[in-house]
């Protein structure tokens, strides 16, 4: 959290430029405050809701009793300690506008200090903002940057100049802040090592070399569905470039083997995001993360660093895992149910894999993720980079940590420097590999690394305007005031499911996951850990609620992004596939909606109460077996009757 502090004795040179007004007036406080009164400092949010209490601390005091004033009125008399450097009350103003707070010591010294108070709810509109906005613009960006507005505004009183000064403090303070933070710099630099890295490898033909090693394999449609859901795993660290390449590659393969568009954009569709956001080594780790640490920040009792919170989410990652468990349930078995049974039996009756003749399939920026013409795709060139990513955060997490157990080393370990490392690692080895075999030449691998940083740009601008949203409702206290007006209706054992219908609800209409964990992240953990606390449960025998409310805003965003048809990855996956995008939808949304309200009720919700993930896990995943035993039909079979139909 930010505090306005009035201090005389110190000013930070670095933080002149950007805050010239505030250090302005404070001089001319200083030029006209008596010599006595400069030992006091006070330390205050920099806006106060009305209604809800916030400290107010005063430190420098050397006299035996401190005197709080409000409005020129006494609000309380506070007797110091030996030490008489600090004192605090917890304040709690009734109405709007300007208080006025006077700190008087016994000695007769006063410090004078005045803060805006706004109506309580305006907390809650800033993220709320943004999120109605997702909806209404379709657009993440330009929403969170209004909210951030909004908030700026808030943290300035609400007033006309308030305004003014809220346009700025935008850029110059939360957008600024958020960029030059050590801990968010490094997140940045990992994503962007780790999609120069991806940019490198498919243009050097590795990931198709990948794709050709393993098409072969496929002689059957059953045959063929597994190789596809098998790429579509081991193309983990990235839900786009999976998309991308799987749907590209595959199309010929499986149009050759009667599988329809809809199954095959329904297989490359399913093991994307589900697969990217429990991966411990993806493009999306640094994005997860890093929303995990902002929104612990400040948070005390909480003993663990934001990657090793991520670690321990991961087994309350239903929905992802049932979506993986899934599709390879309906490709072993042969069966599926309602439209995507009609589209299958579609294909292999008529040998039409589309209902439709589809346009344009070349996907926007599939030349991000395209390899040079004229070159040998050799997969150990995608292959060798991987495992240098993933074994340098293995080796890496044991040398930056410390501990007996793995849980310790994990926990104690440097994950930032941890992820630069092996990024870093991995982008020299896929570029030692493109130029020692001549592959590429060091303009081109360069060009390559680039074309992949940039890829990830987008998201990364999501990211900056995340953290400074989370920053904003920091400042305006929003957990504060929701825990005082939820904390006590809210249970903590369902909490977790309620994250996980929200998270869905807001995906479904922003159509961004990243948006919606953006969004959602800064506002749950504080919520969730204040619950806790609450009901005096925050400890380690309850953290699983924790865990399961981190994951429950990870999976609620990508279950709605299989239903909704704005996801940017389901149409991702209509255009590599070359599907008509509302056919994927339409068949798709019954699979998604069946994992989603399987995980939601056998696996979040009694998870919450503490029920072992694992029996959670393997219920759901009978359960689903049963459900699809029941509905699903033979595919061959209904092709069958069709031929024997026409005959």
């Amino acid at each position: 959290m930010y505090y306005r502090t009035l201090n005389t004795n110190k000013i930070k040179a670095e933080f002149i430029v950007l805050h010239f007004p505030r250090l302005f007036l404070a001089l001319i406080l200083v030029a006209l405050s008596s010599s006595a009164a400069a030992q006091f400092s006070v330390d205050a949010p920099r806006v106060m809701l009305s209604g809800v209490a916030a400290a107010i601390s005063v430190e420098g005091l050397q006299s035996a009793e401190l005197t709080f004033m409000l409005d020129g009125e006494v609000v309380r008399e506070v007797a110091l300690g030996a030490d008489r450097e600090q004192s605090h009350i917890d304040m709690v103003f009734a109405s709007t506008g300007t208080a006025s707070i006077e700190a008087v010591g016994s000695d007769g010294n006063v410090l004078s200090y005045s803060i805006p108070v706004i109506p309580a709810w305006i907390s809650v509109v800033p993220p709320l903002l943004a999120i109605v906005l997702a909806f209404v613009l379709r657009s993440v960006i330009p929403s969170l940057f209004i909210g951030i507005l909004m908030g700026a505004w808030a943290i300035n009183g609400m007033t006309f100049a308030g305004a003014f000064a809220g346009i700025f403090d935008t850029v110059t303070i939360y957008i600024f802040e958020a960029v030059i933070d050590p801990d968010h710099a490094a997140i940045m630099l990992f994503t962007f090592l780790i999609g120069g890295m991806v940019g490198v490898v498919s243009y050097n033909g590795g990931m198709v070399g990948v794709v050709n090693r393993v098409i072969p394999l496929a002689r059957t449609s059953r045959r063929g569905q597994g190789v596809i859901a098998g790429l579509g795993l081991a193309i983990f660290f990235d839900d786009y470039a999976n998309t991308m390449i799987v749907g590209n590659a595959t199309r010929p393969i499986s149009d050759h083997l009667k599988i329809s568009r809809e199954k095959l954009a329904y297989l490359v569709d399913s093991t994307a995001a589900p697969v990217a956001t429990i991966a411990v080594i993806t493009t999306w780790i640094g994005f997860q993360v890093g929303l995990i640490e902002e929104a612990i920040v400040g948070l005390e009792g909480i003993g663990q660093n934001a990657y090793s919170l991520f670690l321990n989410s991961i087994p309350y990652s239903f929905y992802p895992m049932l979506a993986i468990f899934f599709v390879f349930l309906v490709v072993v078995t042969g069966r599926d149910f309602g439209p995507m049974y009609r589209a299958e039996v579609r294909a292999l009756a008529t040998g039409e894999v589309s209902r439709k003749p589809v346009s344009g399939t070349k996907v926007p920026g599939d030349d991000e993720f395209g390899h040079k013409d004229g070159i040998p795709c050799r997969a150990i060139n995608a292959v060798l980079p991987i495992l240098v990513l993933i074994g340098g955060v293995i080796v890496g997490m044991y040398i930056s940590g410390d501990g007996d157990t793995l849980q310790e080393v994990v926990g104690s370990a440097d994950a930032y420097l941890v992820l630069i490392w092996s990024s870093l690692s991995s982008c020299l080895v896929a570029a030692a590999l493109s130029l020692s075999q001549r592959i590429l030449t060091l303009n081109e691998t360069v060009d390559a690394w680039m074309s992949g940083a940039r890829f990830m740009l987008s998201g990364l601008v999501i990211l900056v305007m995340a953290w400074a949203v989370a920053d904003v409702t920091s400042n305006l206290q929003t957990a504060p005031y929701l825990i005082s007006v939820l904390g006590d209706q809210l249970s903590p054992y369902t909490l977790p499911a309620i994250v996980f219908l929200l998270s869905a609800a807001a995906g479904f209409g922003s159509g961004s996951s990243w948006g919606v964990m953006a969004i959602m992240m800064p506002l749950v953990v504080p919520l969730c850990w204040a619950v806790l606390q609450n009901y005096g449960i925050a400890d380690a025998a309850h953290m699983h609620i924790l865990y399961s409310c981190i994951a429950c805003v990870l999976t609620g965003a990508v279950w709605s992004d299989h239903c909704s048809p704005i996801s940017d990855t389901t149409v991702l996956s209509s255009l590599a596939t070359g599907c008509d995008h509302m056919d994927h939808v339409a068949t798709q949304i019954p699979y998604a909606l069946l994992g989603g309200v399987v995980a939601l009720t056998i696996g979040t919700l009694p998870a919450g109460y503490g029920l072992p993930w694992w029996v959670l896990l393997l219920t759901s995943a009978a359960i689903l077996f049963v459900v699809h035993r029941l509905l699903g039909r033979s595919v061959v079979a209904g092709a069958a009757e069709i031929i024997a139909a026409k005959k």
